[in-house]
């Protein structure tokens, strides 16, 4: 707004005079303010203000007038004894000449298009007083006039006249085939100014300057305080002790002069200079920048500060080469990528006064596209190679082929193509110009069969190994439901042409070894039917301990004999004393409901034949019949020992009380190379702690949205609220309920032991109670710890025995820059964790995990969703902490 009226007034000082004016030096000031504020169009300010009659000798009154209003700045060497004032420093340096309230020219242009194109009307706002060529306003002077033409003219320079010419210049920009190269936009960034702290102890190698507010005080028997400012000649003056020149001293230096002046009148007091506002420097910004020139700087400008100002870097400059020059020797270079990438501010140094800043041309430009994360040019250094090229790119997108990339280069005769494997990008140099391109992966599977229809588990699989075969595939599956039609499956297969060709399968004659089993290929499509039989309406259905439990056809007349042995008949785990079925009451003539919904009978068999009940009992339909399990009937429960054991294999637990030590002296102990710290135990997931999982899991989620709903209705969100709204078609008020996310719990989970506590000390603590499915790996010795995380290089390095968590994380390069230090954690071999400061000590074959900081910026519902989720682990990892004790 400033530079605005500033340039309006300094664009009328060119004008000639005109009739005298009937507004005075303020109403001027006021009246571009408010004019300019409302929208209208320069053309249209400067015609009023003639108009009125301003000339030029009001117009240089007012611009005077306006600039020392801005500057407000004490006389150079006046002072000011015993006053109070703020002594924070602001940026006395230059502004950005390519932005305006914050904005550049480009930003601008794009803003007024995009309403030009989004809005017809958009030209309106401006109408009321627009001057065309065929419609003026009445008494306004003529557009053809040499003056006003002029004035005009340099008025453009900064902001077009009207829509129309803004939309012309911003079509005549965008037409430029301009290559967008990483980082040269960093210093285009409203932002991203690169000011500096102004308020920032001052170093201690700064030099006092001209222009600089100096503060004196005096404290102890006297009170007195002096506020002076350098002048241009390094003087300050004091009353009573005339000039003393400070000028090139350090705030040290300048204190020690000062008490030797003033010293002797003030001895029994204590004498303090400090700086305030500081003065400013000339720096040379050359070179391909945007606007090379001279610019006046605070005095802790750095390099990044400069080329800001300077407008950032021009289409040919380069980003990796920039070079600071003091008194005619080269004191830094600057690589904008070391920022970009790490963070690096190692050759942003602090400007001195007459710097010289040279941004030369760039040396090559390589563009990457295709399936990389940042497609874009890249600027290059010589020698570095493709490999870092992809990296600048942010690395291979996740659906990218990375076994080989295509190189296009322009060898100075025609162009050559480089087809570049994984193992030789790091190797391969790139040069200018060079086109890479990342292809993506081939929409196609290498190792895929699925299977559909009547199975547990349907879905794609991997073939090879154990799923090599249609009865593979089954068993992957998890065998058959109760309704699949076994005798006829159906299996699509692909050609060497990609046509499709069907092969019968006789899955049940497969799985009883009757005929013999089909080898999988690549993409096969197993579909199994499901039987008709148990789609009709009327059915019955069988429970418990016989061989096909599951819903069966009704039949006319089919006793509970019949049903049982149509099942496949009982168990050898049966309890023959007591068979139920359950027959649901149907009352077509009721007009209230019955209390009585089912009614249940029982009876005791001998050989499959009913012994005692009801005689002569026969099924109806939808009757449930439940064979109980006998309370006297166990299977055998088995756990399995792995490794580097002397007879590994499965085990059946003789009692419910085998523990660890009693496992491992039946498998015969270890062998030479068993590592017995080293081992772990993994248990599978029983029913009741799969539905105690997804208990927690609902709680936690369904508290998460409560607390959800109640803050975005007290913040009033809009967001939040839409959010919800979109997920359950409600409002957001207290009790409404949003559909809770899948969870399934794990099929086995990681118990943490300490075997040979257990082997030393049989039925401690440590000796825990083994369970049906358990497995005990032993592993083999292992003399490494692996480092990952946030550290500068992953590695795997060898154990040394008493050597600290500091010494393995040195051993990977040190903490990277976003390392999440206090959560350190190690993570042992036999599945136990630590958190290193809680008397940690390194193992072989453990694992030190460094973590990563959450760096970006998110928003309410993101930052809530990631509390939800969080919590959503936790309480899974708390539950089956629990289910461990």
């Amino acid at each position: 707004m400033k530079k605005y009226i500033l340039f309006i007034l300094l664009a009328l000082c060119s004008l000639n005079g005109f009739a005298q004016s009937s507004m005075t030096d303020s109403q001027v000031m006021d009246f571009v303010m408010k004019e300019h504020k409302k929208g209208t169009p320069q053309s249209q300010i400067v015609t009023k203000l003639m108009q009125s009659g301003v000339d030029i000798s009001q117009i240089r009154r007012v611009r005077n007038s306006y600039e020392k209003m801005q500057k407000g700045n004490a006389a150079f060497g006046a002072v000011k004894e015993g006053t109070t004032t703020d002594r924070s420093r602001t940026n006395n340096g230059q502004t950005n000449p390519n932005t305006t309230s914050g904005k550049s020219k480009r930003q601008i242009a794009e803003e007024t298009l995009k309403d030009y194109n989004d809005n017809e009307q958009v030209g309106d706002r401006y109408s009321e007083g627009r001057i065309t060529p065929d419609r003026s306003l009445t008494n306004t002077y003529n557009e053809n006039d040499g003056e006003f033409l002029k004035m005009q003219s340099e008025m453009n320079d900064w902001m077009p006249q009207d829509t129309a010419a803004m939309y012309k210049n911003l079509l005549k920009q965008l037409s430029r085939n301009r290559k967008r190269v990483w980082g040269r936009d960093i210093f285009n960034n409203k932002s991203l100014s690169f000011e500096p702290n102004m308020n920032m102890a001052l170093p201690r190698n700064y030099h006092i300057g001209p222009g600089d507010a100096v503060f004196i005080d005096i404290y102890g028997a006297s009170q007195k305080s002096y506020q002076t400012t350098v002048a241009p000649d390094g003087y300050i003056t004091l009353e009573g002790f005339g000039p003393i020149q400070v000028s090139g001293l350090t705030v040290g230096q300048a204190n020690n002069r000062i008490r030797e002046k003033i010293g002797k009148r003030f001895s029994s007091s204590n004498i303090r200079l400090s700086v305030g506002q500081t003065h400013t420097i000339m720096v040379n910004v050359v070179g391909e920048v945007k606007t090379p020139g001279t610019y006046t700087l605070s005095s802790f400008a750095t390099v990044f500060n400069a080329l800001y100002m300077a407008g950032g870097i021009g289409d040919l400059g380069t980003l990796r080469n920039i070079k600071v020059y003091r008194g005619g020797t080269l004191i830094s270079t600057v690589d904008v990528y070391d920022f970009l990438r790490r963070g690096h501010l190692s050759g942003n140094v602090r400007l001195a006064d007459n710097d010289v800043i040279v941004v030369g041309p760039y040396e090559m430009l390589a563009q990457v596209s295709g399936k990389v994360k940042r497609p874009m040019f890249y600027e290059m250094k010589r020698g570095e190679s493709l490999g870092t090229l992809i990296g600048y790119a942010g690395g291979f997108a996740g659906d990218a082929y990375t076994r080989s990339v295509r190189v296009r280069r322009k060898t100075g005769r025609q162009y050559s193509i480089f087809n570049v494997n994984e193992f030789d990008m790091r190797n391969f140099r790139v040069a200018d110009e060079d086109s890479v391109s990342v292809d993506s992966v081939i929409p196609r599977y290498e190792n895929m069969v699925e299977i559909k229809g009547a199975v547990f588990r349907p879905g794609m699989y991997e073939v090879g190994g154990r799923i090599n075969s249609v009865r593979g595939l089954i068993e992957a599956a998890d065998g058959l439901t109760e309704v699949a039609f076994a005798p006829h499956a159906v299996l699509h297969r692909k050609k060497a042409d990609r046509t499709l060709e069907v092969i019968s399968v006789d899955v049940e004659g497969i799985l009883t070894g009757r005929v013999a089993d089909i080898p999988l290929q690549n993409e096969d499509i197993l579909f199994i039917p499901t039987r008709t039989d148990a789609q009709v309406q009327r059915t019955i259905t069988i429970h418990g301990e016989v061989l096909y439990p599951g819903v069966y056809q009704y039949a006319d007349n089919e006793s509970l004999e019949d049903f049982i042995l149509q099942a496949g008949g009982l168990k050898q785990s049966a309890s023959t004393v007591r068979v139920d079925v359950s027959r649901r009451i149907t009352n077509s003539q009721a007009l209230t409901p019955d209390s009585i919904i089912a009614r249940t009978y029982s009876f005791a068999l001998r050989d499959g034949f009913v012994i005692e009940g009801a005689p002569g009992f026969v099924l109806e339909p939808y009757d449930e019949v439940y064979v109980r399990k006998s309370p006297g009937t166990t299977n055998q429960q088995n756990v399995s020992i792995e490794g580097e054991v002397v007879f590994g294999g499965s085990y059946t637990l003789t009692s419910r009380r085998m523990r660890l030590s009693d496992i491992y002296k039946a498998a015969g102990g270890v062998t030479e190379n068993g590592y017995i710290k080293g081992a772990r135990l993994e248990r599978r997931t029983t029913p009741s702690e799969r539905i105690r999982m997804e208990n927690a899991y609902k709680m936690q989620m369904e508290q998460q949205r409560k607390n959800l709903i109640n803050f975005a209705v007290k913040t009033k969100d809009a967001g939040v609220i839409q959010a919800l709204q979109e997920g359950d078609g409600k409002t957001a008020k207290e009790g409404d309920k949003k559909p809770l996310e899948k969870f399934q719990a794990p099929d086995v989970y990681p118990v943490g032991i300490e075997l040979d506590k257990a082997i030393a000390n049989p039925g401690s603590d440590a000796d825990i109670v083994l369970r049906a499915g358990d497995r005990i790996i032993i592993p083999q010795y292992n003399g490494t710890v692996k480092i990952n995380g946030a550290v500068m290089y992953p590695n795997s390095v060898g154990y040394v025995e008493g050597k600290n968590v500091s010494y393995y994380i040195d051993q990977a390069g040190g903490f990277a820059s976003d390392a999440k230090k206090s959560n350190t954690y190690i993570l042992y071999m036999n599945g136990m964790l630590a958190k290193v400061g809680h008397n940690a000590k390194v193992r072989p074959g453990c694992e030190i995990i460094v973590p990563t900081k959450i760096q970006s910026k998110m928003s309410l519902a993101e930052t809530l969703s990631i509390g939800s989720s969080a919590a959503s682990i936790a309480a899974i990892i708390a539950t089956i902490a629990n289910l461990m004790k």
